[in-house]
């Protein structure tokens, strides 16, 4: 991290010393540089109530056996301001230098107005003060308990706050230890999808701006005419992503980190009850309303506790966009969910993390795994290990050229897709020797074969040539078209040195006979594909 980590520089500094993160998009495929080069975040998120000094030691350890390079951790508004005007900024510090001593880059989660739609995470005098910070009004006048996003009195107090972390973080961490930083916390209302009080009546009764009109093709109108039925929630979705939108700028207008927000999801496919979503949060079907409402937001991403394998697809589709870097910032940390890293790598993800990585003894199970156990923790840190030593190359090809991923779906069944002049399927459920097909030499089932493990994700390198990396999974690459001239000429276990593929050792005979069949160790593999003349 350079000599300002190497001396533990605490104390301000007046510029930056390194480039500040950011991403970049190229022909809709998107990188998050952090040092000037792209950087994939293998990401852990711990615990909400660890983010104390306190809890740190219970952190680190498991961060390290998950061979994660990001920690996502939350600073709450509650704990820099505990009272009006006055800062602490302690934890902040102790997290900052902890987390070079571990070499680790961090994720701030802001929670401020929302955590998960709740004003929890708000300092007491926010809390106990309703005429200054006003809660939402139901249909039949009574306080809801979420805050309203309609008042400047209290957007102007949680600016006010983040602009002070955002000062804190330009003046004591030059090396940019912090690469990104989530803006608030699934935002939003469950139970009441908008603020039926006054300060609604007059802007709900008006008309809809004419930027989000003409950004979705509509008739001008007021909000009823236009949304009919959704009219309270897209309401509601626009004025909590101008808000959000409002702090996120002026926190960048004083270093400009990458700010994204998080969605607390409805179903994949469903039109959401405005009663029973996250009614203003960045769901899959309002993602335009934030677009255009929130031109401060880098990206929009989705908390996945969904364990059904075609939901996430659907969750990872919608989210993939030109105009959207695709972002997993929570994803369920029992074993079954980290199939779905090879799927999101598929999809062009710059980030990934399961929720709840900390030895401080809470399990969010049944959304989560019931204890952290070898086989949960290994389903996570395997994959990661063998993506540390090249996540940075794997993050520059994506930005390149599309690549694809599958985890595996939950029959079991193949997958398989067409990057260019070959066709890549993936099996699963099977041994790493011979064919499930053979009568003349019988075997017991593969123990992985009925569980929801496994996953590959691939990048072309040229025409021909294919990065791939995997478990519990049997690739076979073929022509796209039928060719008997078509063969896969070699495949090799390595590494890359300043950019440059190095070959460690060549898979052949036994480890190719049958397809490239990687279990329980994922490996990073370059693969050709040729035909002979």
């Amino acid at each position: 991290m350079g000599a300002f980590a190497a001396l533990g520089l605490a104390g301000p500094c007046l510029a930056q010393a390194t480039e500040i993160p950011h991403i970049v998009t190229r022909g809709g495929r998107h990188a998050l540089i952090v040092d000037g080069r792209p950087f994939l975040m293998l990401a852990a998120q711990v615990n909400n109530s660890s983010n104390y000094a306190s809890a740190l030691p219970r952190v680190w350890p498991m961060l390290d056996r998950l061979h994660a390079n990001t920690i996502e951790i939350p600073v709450a508004w509650q704990q820099i301001e505990p009272r009006e005007g006055q800062f602490d900024f302690g934890f902040v510090q102790t997290l900052l230098d902890q987390a070079r001593a571990h070499d680790k880059r961090v994720v701030i989660l802001w929670f401020g107005t929302w955590k998960n739609t709740s004003p929890a995470y708000t300092p007491d005098w926010v809390k106990l003060d309703n005429r200054r910070f006003p809660r939402m009004k139901t249909r039949d006048g009574k306080d809801h308990d979420v805050l309203s996003p309609m008042f400047r009195s209290t957007l102007e107090a949680d600016k006010r706050a983040f602009v002070r972390l955002m000062t804190y973080l330009k003046e004591h961490d030059p090396q940019n230890t912090v690469i990104m930083v989530q803006a608030e916390n699934e935002v939003g209302s469950y139970r009441n999808p908008r603020d039926f009080g006054p300060a609604s009546r007059a802007p709900f009764a008006g008309p809809v701006p004419a930027a989000l009109i003409r950004k979705l093709g509509k008739r001008p109108g007021d909000w009823s005419s236009v949304f009919g039925a959704q009219a309270d929630r897209a309401f509601n979705t626009w004025h909590t992503a101008r808000y959000v939108d409002e702090i996120a700028a002026a926190g960048k207008a004083v270093k400009p980190l990458p700010i994204f927000v998080n969605a607390a999801l409805a179903g994949p496919s469903n039109v959401p009850d405005p009663d029973g979503v996250a009614s203003g949060g960045p769901q899959q079907d309002v993602l335009d309303i934030w677009k255009v409402a929130a031109p401060s937001i880098d990206a929009e991403a989705p908390d996945i506790y969904d364990r059904a394998s075609g939901n996430v697809a659907l969750y990872l589709d919608a989210y993939a966009r030109p105009d959207n870097p695709l972002l997993v910032p929570e994803i369920g940390n029992a074993r079954d969910f980290a199939r779905y890293f090879y799927e999101a790598l598929g999809h062009g993800a710059i980030g990934f993390a399961p929720f709840g990585m900390d030895d401080t003894g809470f399990s969010n199970y049944p959304l989560g795994a019931r204890t952290l156990d070898d086989a949960t923790l290994d389903a996570f840190a395997r994959p990661y290990q063998a993506m540390a030593g090249v996540m940075r190359d794997w993050a520059r090809l994506a930005l390149e050229r599309p690549g694809w991923g599958t985890a595996r779906p939950d029959d079991g069944s193949d997958r398989q897709a067409t990057l260019g002049d070959w066709t890549i399927k993936a099996s699963f459920g099977e041994w790493q020797f011979g064919e499930k097909s053979w009568s003349w030499l019988k075997s017991e089932p593969a123990p992985w074969a009925e569980e929801p493990v496994g996953g590959v994700a691939v990048l072309p390198l040229s025409a021909d040539e294919y990065l791939m990396i995997g478990d519990h999974v049997r690739v076979r690459f073929a022509s796209a078209k039928p060719d008997p001239r078509a063969m896969v000429v070699r495949v090799e276990e390595g590494h890359f040195t300043a950019g440059t593929w190095m070959t460690d050792r060549v898979w052949n005979g036994d480890q190719t006979d049958y397809g490239i069949t990687i279990v329980d160790r994922p490996v990073v593999l370059k693969v050709t594909m040729g035909r002979y003349r």
